[in-house]
């Protein structure tokens, strides 16, 4: 079945800081952006009912997205309506794959996001026992994760089937891709940015 555009109006937002002098951030349809956010698969971060949601389309080796990851930290400790939707998108190879599925399955013990925590705020992945390495040591049980990895393997490559098909319809290039409310962002941004973004989307509303 085919899916209908989600991306809609393109416009230009001069940036105040960061990497960049200027960004072209498109906008995202309403029904993407539902589709986006029904059933994702994962716990949100921050808060339980946001007036902001921000996507992130991410991998555990990406260092741009490591960079990014204490800004949207940041975020979330110092506005209480705003929530993070992680979606793992592994692009960087075997071990990229392997910590996404780890992460996944960590879910299934109500711990995705300190398995999260524990892979993006740790060192470069060159293989799999690092993960789990640092799994355990963030109070993943690794037997039963290992048993979840197996047992609930169709769920989990369905489930990063979808989200590689999102970041595709959003022509994302790479990592990380952030979608903040419906505002689609290349690259990475820094704190200050992520609040105009914020509280553009609160205005959009």
């Amino acid at each position: 079945m085919q899916r209908a555009p989600i991306i809609v109006s393109l416009f230009v937002w001069a940036l105040l800081s960061g990497d960049a002098t200027a960004q072209d951030i498109q906008l995202i349809t309403l029904d993407g952006q539902k589709k986006m956010l029904t059933d994702p698969g994962t716990v949100p971060a921050g808060a339980r009912k946001p007036d902001v949601t921000i996507v992130e389309y991410f991998d555990y080796n990406c260092p741009y997205c490591k960079k990014l990851a204490p800004e949207l930290k940041a975020l979330l400790g110092q506005d209480r309506k705003v929530a993070v939707l992680y979606k793992d998108w592994p692009i960087l190879g075997a071990v990229s794959v392997y910590a996404a599925s780890s992460a996944l399955a960590a879910g299934w013990q109500g711990k995705y996001l300190a398995a999260h925590d524990a892979l993006m705020n740790g060192p470069r992945l060159a293989q799999d026992g690092q993960v789990d390495t640092l799994l355990q040591s963030a109070g993943v049980n690794v037997d039963t994760l290992k048993r979840d990895r197996t047992g609930h393997a169709m769920e989990i490559v369905a489930l990063l089937a979808r989200n590689d098909e999102e970041a595709h319809a959003l022509n994302l290039s790479g990592t990380p891709g952030l979608v903040v409310g419906r505002q689609l962002v290349p690259g990475v941004v820094d704190l200050n940015f992520l609040k105009e973004l914020v509280a553009h989307s609160r205005q959009e509303k």
